[in-house]
């Protein structure tokens, strides 16, 4: 009866699973905010982990397009979030927690042809600051999109010969480009054909590509990442020292969000390694807990900040919730 009961809140929440996923075109809207408390019931509770509780809000907008953002991108005070139907929100926030100059907007192509989570389902963002130019992970359609600066134009996409395998809906969920040019994505699910140290059961399939996974003729090298029992890797990003962070989210019945944040150490990513992250913080009840897809970091005032973020599925069961620690140790 517990299983089925949290199978039952699945799919009420999740469109893509229930077969009511249409999502509508964005309009523009303006953004509604609250601020949410680390632990709600308890205001004092400033840490999980090693990370430090600096703030957070939870988004709203009557826009039909606004919701089921799974990444993020952060500059400075600007914000780019990631939709799973092809919707992009953007905005300025400064310290004070509230957005400005919000504008809800669609990608100008991708290989979908309509707006359904199914048609698009847009999961990953990567982006390189010298040229302005953005990637976009499309984990059905297990396909790697590059878009000119502002996302004025769709300039290329390819579907990479080693993501052919990985399920639907299990595709290029965490991607990133780190400094030194290459790209990195993991598979939310796929499983690597050869794992070493008998770990194949846990380890998600990896790509190494040297530059441009757009580019014709571009052939990543493979790597496995274990994430923790129970996990998958839904977002990752490159902290300022080199090292990498991974989120994973996980599911509790009846009915509970899991997330987990865990750093790889600088170098470990490579050809035919197995790769596992220190587990650095973890977000569960009594703490705020919500479907975390997206992650981000930045640099203020000489510390190293860590941004969350969370895909309402586009339901009212969940919400938008972006928060803001500060990483120490």
């Amino acid at each position: 009866m517990r299983v089925l009961l949290g199978l039952l809140l699945v799919l009420l929440i999740v469109p893509g699973w229930s077969g009511y996923d249409k999502l509508p075109l964005p309009k523009g809207g303006e953004l509604r905010v609250a601020p949410v408390a680390l632990h709600p019931g308890d205001p004092r509770v400033r840490r999980a982990g090693r990370l430090r509780y600096l703030g957070g809000i939870a988004l709203e907008s009557a826009d039909p397009g606004f919701g089921g953002f799974s990444a993020l991108h952060v500059a400075g005070g600007r914000f780019l979030l990631l939709g799973d139907g092809g919707n992009l929100l953007a905005f300025r926030m400064g310290g004070d927690g509230r957005p400005r100059d919000a504008r809800l907007f669609p990608l100008p192509a991708g290989p979908g042809t309509g707006w359904r989570k199914r048609d698009r389902d847009s999961e990953s963002l990567a982006h390189d600051p010298a040229t302005g130019r953005w990637w976009v992970g499309f984990e059905n359609h297990d396909q790697i999109w590059r878009y000119a600066p502002g996302f004025a134009r769709a300039e290329r996409g390819r579907a990479p010969r080693e993501m052919r395998r990985w399920s639907e809906g299990g595709g290029a969920e965490a991607m990133t480009r780190l400094a030194d040019g290459r790209f990195v994505v993991i598979s939310e699910q796929a499983r690597p054909r050869r794992a070493p140290g008998g770990k194949r059961p846990r380890a998600r399939a990896g790509l190494i590509f040297a530059g441009d996974p757009t580019a014709p003729g571009a052939r990543p090298a493979t790597f496995s990442y274990r994430p923790a029992r129970g996990y998958d890797p839904v977002d990752m990003t490159e902290l300022p020292d080199g090292r990498v962070l991974v989120l994973e989210r996980g599911f509790d019945l009846p009915f509970s969000w899991l997330t987990r944040v865990a750093i790889v150490a600088r170098g470990a990513i490579r050809p035919g390694a197995m790769v596992e992250g220190e587990e650095i913080a973890r977000l569960q009840t009594p703490l705020v807990a919500d479907n975390f897809e997206g992650v981000a970091v930045g640099r203020e005032g000489g510390r190293t900040l860590v941004w969350l973020l969370s895909d309402d599925n586009n339901t009212r069961l969940q919400r938008t919730l972006l928060l803001k620690f500060a990483l120490e140790g």
